[in-house]
């Protein structure tokens, strides 16, 4: 009987082919399975029948015939047929649909010539290589592609634009923003595209403040360090105060507000502080230029601009509570992670109070101090409307209201505060909310420095359940119309909407329109019917589509569409469901977040920085969350303090928990099932809102199944949290992905000029200054749990080499 025909004895190739067989037989098994499964809820037949003619190429293999190799090459030759004819050339789309079954192909092609003596036969197989060979390279090339900005003109006209600040950035970077216009711009240009290449590291500093071992899940320091004059002021990830020497790093002096880990909310994170210069003060006085921070249990602290001693006049100590009038606070609950503004002797302050662990949590009240002496003037209360005295002993503000936990924007020129306001205190339930939370939530409200009431306000969604809170920075502009130029602010949506308004008046600037959503969900009689949409410019992407799906190989893709066909899914704005998962799209993360845009004011350019990642999330029944055992974090929770946002909240006081998948990640290998990029930066012309380039950004080198890093030097665009800055060198320096890598990038063509390899994760926004004749870029390397990137205390700044 012949070998390769029967059961007659085997060579080593034979048993090569019959363990290979077994492997294409599992493949098939689990394809077709999963295929039909597919198939039925209306997805794609490909996996059905992929695994059908797998298991005849396994059958044939398994007798040593060589026609399962002719089998295989037909199965993949329609695989490559399908995954054109679905994703066209996009390399990182071919993926999963290709790269595995190449690999097999390859296999399969090796071992024709241990199953077959003919010429003829091992022709083809080599014929085959050389084919797959040829796809490769179209694939590589469709990446590389994909990596690369698409270049678009600058605009010709450059503008002139004053800055409403009273300290604009320059030599010193004075405000978290840059200047109180938080426009993340420099007019410094000494660094430019021509020289970047050039920058090296010229100091390193240490905070540390690294984590406890209870807190080694919650660091996140993301810090942005001031400029005044010959100091530079930041805070650490638990607020404790440095000043640095601008030219080498040295430390000059430290205070420790001593926090405790109890008060770590999500994340240890304190994204600057704010400088203070007392008017018409003697320089020499103590407290004449002060250094305020908010901590995260909850504390203004202001200390000596040139010792770091509290300041003996302001509150008690140097500090003031702000949780006065709050109630009961657990521990975590309230905390203050972005640097209050000061406008016209007044401290403006929200704070952030913990989400989605129980509906009568800390009020969202806003407040405002005294510079100088710390006493309270005013407090904004949404269940006292009218009303801005403070709270009197027996008076606690309401619970449960928004909170705005972000940074604000202080124009000095109006006297007004705009404030990016969150959600009532549960994210995902809206049945009981007040008219004035409905009113407020989710909007920019303006208010009056002088009395705390709103000016004006603009909202974004209505009746958010989807953790839309604006999370970003208003950017003051003088926005250019044929009228002149009118003031404005640039507003970031975590719906990836840009909106431009009247700073005066809160009024659109561009069109607004407004669009039907989806309906129903678990609270039908509470979602609006539409939602405003900024037509001015957008950095969401179209509507998720089974073909978006992503993975590791087929068999995850597979399973990513799997889960899509099961899920509740109709576009932005998909209502929560508790019966099934429902799809977010995009996530809580953005959009646009903390990081906020950037803006050159004379070219007259928008660069945002985003991410572009789902959520697959569902509300989990009071009766599971109970047996579940959910509690608020602030309870007892075998002493973890982690756990991403909404991964399990209990939203106590309502029917649900949530359960939020951020990212939407597979089980087991972590990948996400939405195809790459999860982050891009994109220029943006402020006249018209024109795309003027777009890239991803982030490499791969960090990410990879199963949490191993696949040190792959490819921009794939990963998530990223931070900002940019642009200078008027026409260099933007950006860190924030999660590949631990600082950029320079050309304003003009968005392709990466520089970079350096950071100690740990840069997810903070960068600033520039000048000292000594010198351009100085520095960045805190705190890294980010939410991020899975190394903690660290650095702080890290560059420099041209030094002229001799």
């Amino acid at each position: 009987m012949n070998p390769l025909h029967g059961w007659g004895p085997r060579t080593f190739g034979q048993w090569l082919a019959a363990a290979f067989a077994a492997l294409l037989a599992l493949i098939g098994l689990v394809l077709l399975s999963g295929g039909a499964w597919l198939t039925v809820i209306g997805g794609s037949p490909y996996y059905l029948i992929a695994g059908t003619g797998l298991i005849v190429a396994a059958v044939f293999f398994g007798f040593g015939r060589v026609l399962g190799a002719w089998v295989y090459a037909a199965v993949f030759a329609a695989t490559l047929a399908w995954a054109v004819w679905e994703v066209g050339f996009d390399g990182w789309a071919l993926v999963p649909r290709v790269v595995g079954p190449a690999v097999l192909f390859l296999i399969a092609m090796a071992l024709v010539p241990a199953l077959s003596r003919s010429r003829l036969a091992r022709g083809a197989a080599l014929g085959g290589v050389a084919a797959l060979a040829v796809a490769v390279v179209i694939g590589g090339v469709g990446i590389w592609i994909s990596g690369r900005a698409a270049p678009g003109a600058l605009p010709a006209a450059q503008l002139v634009m004053g800055d409403p600040s009273p300290a604009p950035a320059g030599r010193d970077w004075p405000a978290y923003g840059g200047s109180y216009a938080a426009r993340r711009y420099s007019p410094l240009a000494q660094i430019m595209p021509q020289n970047v290449r050039q920058l090296e590291r010229v100091w390193l500093a240490h905070t540390r403040d690294l984590p406890s071992e209870r807190a080694r899940n919650n660091y996140g320091a993301e810090t942005t360090p001031l400029k005044v004059g010959d100091t530079l002021y930041l805070c650490s990830a638990k607020n404790i105060l440095i000043a640095l020497d601008p030219a080498t790093g040295a430390e000059r002096w430290r205070y420790d507000p001593k926090v405790s880990d109890d008060w770590i909310p999500y994340t240890a994170a304190c994204r600057g502080v704010t400088y203070f210069r007392v008017p018409a003060a003697d320089p020499t006085q103590a407290c004449a230029a002060r250094v305020v921070e908010g901590t995260l249990d909850g504390r203004l602290i202001a200390v000596d601009a040139r010792t770091g001693a509290p300041c003996a006049d302001f509150g008690r100590e140097g500090q003031v509570d702000i949780k006065q009038g709050m109630g009961d606070v657990e521990p975590g609950m309230v905390s203050i992670t972005s640097p209050p503004v000061i406008v016209r002797g007044v401290i403006v302050t929200g704070h952030q109070v913990l989400d989605g662990q129980q509906n009568d949590a800390p009020s969202g009240v806003i407040q405002g101090f005294d510079a100088i002496t710390g006493a309270q003037r005013w407090a904004w209360d949404l269940g006292r409307p009218g009303q801005t005295a403070p709270a009197a002993p027996d008076v606690t503000y309401t619970r449960g209201t928004p909170n705005s936990w972000t940074t604000a924007t202080g124009d000095e020129t109006l006297g007004l505060v705009y404030l990016p306001m969150g959600n009532s205190a549960v994210d995902y339930w809206s049945s009981d909310r007040s008219p004035q939370e409905n009113a407020f939530s989710t909007s920019l409200v303006a208010l009056d420095v002088e009395t705390g009431n709103p000016a004006w306000r603009f909202q974004t969604v209505r009746k958010d359940v989807w953790d839309y809170d604006l999370g970003s920075q208003a950017t003051l502009v003088d926005f250019p119309t044929a009228a002149g130029a009118i003031p404005a602010l640039i507003l970031p949506s975590k719906q990836g909407d840009l909106y431009v308004l009247d700073r005066r008046t809160g009024r659109p600037l561009t069109r607004v329109d407004e669009r039907r959503v989806p309906q129903g969900g678990v609270e039908p009689a509470q979602r609006a019917a539409t939602q405003p949409f900024s037509a001015y410019h957008t950095l969401a992407r179209p509507r998720l589509s089974e073909r978006d799906m992503w993975g590791m190989s087929p068999i995850d893709q597979m399973i990513c569409r799997i889960q899509f066909r099961r899920a509740a899914y109709e576009g932005m704005y998909t209502p929560p469901t508790a019966d099934r998962r429902w799809i977010q799209y995009p996530g809580y993360n953005g959009g646009s977040d903390w990081g906020g845009v950037a803006v050159d004011p004379r070219r007259g350019v928008i660069v945002a920085n985003y991410n572009d990642m789902p959520n697959y999330n569902r509300l989990v029944p009071r009766a599971t969350v109970d047996r579940k055992g959910w509690t608020p974090r602030s309870q007892a929770r075998g002493g973890d303090l982690g756990g991403a946002e909404g991964a399990g909240d209990p939203q106590v006081g309502t029917p649900y928990g949530v359960d939020v998948n951020a990212g939407w990640r597979l089980p087991v290998t972590g990948l996400l099932c939405k195809r790459p990029p999860y982050g891009g930066v994109r220029a943006i012309d402020l006249r018209t809102g024109r795309t003027l380039w777009d890239r991803p950004l982030g490499e791969a080198r960090r990410n990879g199944p199963f949490g191993i890093p696949s040190m792959l030097s490819v921009e794939i665009g990963t998530p990223n949290n931070g900002g940019a800055v642009v200078t008027a060198g026409g260099v933007v320096f950006v860190a924030a992905a999660t590949d631990n890598l600082i950029r320079a990038i050309d304003l003009r063509t968005g392709r990466t000029l520089w970079r350096d390899v950071l100690p740990a994760g840069g997810q903070a926004t960068p600033m520039t200054y000048e000292w000594g004749g010198r351009q100085y870029v520095v960045i805190m390397t705190g890294g980010h749990h939410f991020m899975e990137t190394p903690v660290g205390d650095q702080v890290i700044a560059y420099a041209l080499p030094a002229r001799r």
